[in-house]
């Protein structure tokens, strides 16, 4: 039997869509989304048969790329066999993806509240450290994004959050370990871009008896592929340790391999006391979170109430999705090449900067990248505002645009070009998508250059 939609052509798609779909962070008269008709390994295409090579994995989610075979079968053989389960009850799949994360999560990570996505798991999160301190106040950094739900969306800095405050109380913000921009000037030693000393400063305003948690993203996503200096993550849980603090590393988007490791706070060696998860635990194929937590909390939690609830909790075909997507990681050693395209886009990405005046700097880790464009390298003005929208931002919309009509999904935001293509990616396949951005960074130089 066909399914009724799959008669339906991209106009009627494109109609149904414009009539009756919402668009998230979209004036939605403006956009005209690009329908998809299939996908495989790294590539999708379009209803006229277009293969576009995906240098985003979607939204930096598909991390084992498109329609992985193990992924697939695995949910479609849960869905024959178990597809709900209540909160309160368990199964296999759930009990054991919870399980296979304690292996594969760093240190004493030992217990997981298994959500729907990620902003479901910093709410939780935030909950979680409140409780167990006793104290109310969160400190995260401004360049940061952490999900579009109430809580979540309060701790992001962004300017995502600016349209739902007020948002929750006790958000406190610091600054991010940025130097090419730093607020500090960068001096050497630098306070913000050391971590600690920052921290330290914000807690005796703040109180630290009054914070119950930093919240980071270990290494910063979509605003700007940070990479924190050597020194800087060790020193921020030395500051949280002294006052009783709990660190919380979002390792949404740099978790499960992006970065060369299986979690980005590996490079380091500093273990958070929860560490959230999402996009890539499934690569993106179902909806799944996860809060993992220490050993520490997991025995407080055995006597407290965990006063919380979620209707999916631990769905098990996102379970089922989960298990396959880890097995397929180990076996395949998608981290392992991750390691080695990353040390590619290492080499090839600062040749890039040197040949394109719009990049004023390249920068990232294990395949989670971003090309900073500016207006003049020496000034470091953007070459579009911050937080621009509309015609503001047309340079960077034309340049995903000539991306795109050449076969080449990227992901910009503000005066970035994020690369962070799946896990999978081969040799030739970031050659392929190297030389296409190559090509359409003329644009930006272009408009460097007016």
């Amino acid at each position: 039997m066909t399914a009724d939609h799959e008669h339906l052509s991209a106009d009627d798609i494109r109609a149904l869509d414009r009539a009756h779909v919402l668009h998230t962070w979209s004036t939605q008269a403006r956009i005209s989304p690009f329908v998809v008709a299939g996908s495989e390994g790294r590539h999708f295409w379009g209803a006229d048969g277009r293969r576009i090579l995906d240098f985003a994995s979607l939204v930096v989610n598909a991390n084992l790329g498109h329609q992985h075979s193990r992924v697939v079968e695995a949910i479609a053989a849960q869905a024959h066999r178990l597809c709900a389960t209540a909160p309160a009850m368990t199964d296999a799949s759930r009990a054991r993806l919870a399980g296979l994360l304690a292996e594969v999560t760093p240190g004493d990570l030992t217990m997981s509240l298994l959500t729907s996505g990620g902003a479901e798991a910093t709410e939780n999160a935030i909950k979680l450290a409140r409780w167990y301190t006793g104290r109310h106040k969160i400190v995260a950094r401004y360049r940061s994004y952490h999900g579009a739900t109430a809580g979540a969306v309060s701790v992001t800095g962004d300017p995502r959050r600016w349209p739902a405050e007020p948002g929750i109380p006790g958000v406190v913000r610091m600054f991010d370990p940025y130097p090419y921009r730093c607020s500090a000037g960068h001096p050497d030693p630098c306070p913000v871009c050391s971590g600690g000393p920052h921290l330290e400063e914000i807690l005796q305003y703040e109180g630290p008896h009054t914070v119950a948690a930093v919240m980071l993203e270990t290494v910063t996503g979509t605003n700007g592929a940070l990479v924190p200096p050597d020194g800087y993550l060790q020193s921020i849980r030395e500051v949280c340790d002294r006052h009783g603090i709990l660190l919380i590393f979002d390792e949404v988007m740099s978790g499960f391999g992006r970065t060369g490791r299986w979690f980005a706070c590996e490079h380091w060696g500093v273990i958070p006391d929860i560490m959230t998860l999402a996009k890539g635990i499934t690569s993106g194929y179902v909806p799944l979170g996860a809060m993992v937590v220490s050993e520490e909390l997991a025995g407080w939690l055995q006597d407290h109430e965990f006063a919380s609830g979620l209707t999916s909790t631990g769905n098990p075909i996102a379970c089922a999705a989960g298990i396959a997507t880890v097995e397929a990681m180990r076996e395949e050693r998608i981290v392992e090449n991750a390691a080695a395209m990353g040390e590619v886009l290492a080499a090839e990405l600062p040749r890039l900067a040197a040949k394109h005046a719009c990049i004023g700097e390249a920068r990232g880790l294990g395949l989670l990248w971003a090309l900073e464009l500016v207006k003049d390298r020496d000034t470091r003005e953007p070459l579009v505002p911050f937080n621009a929208k509309g015609e503001a931002a047309g340079p960077m919309h034309r340049l995903a645009e000539a991306a795109m009509a050449r076969g080449l999904y990227v992901m910009t935001h503000f005066n970035l070009v994020l690369v962070a293509p799946p896990l999978t990616i081969t040799r030739d396949e970031l050659g392929e998508g190297l030389a296409i951005l190559d090509e359409v960074l003329s644009t930006a130089d272009e408009a460097e250059g007016s």
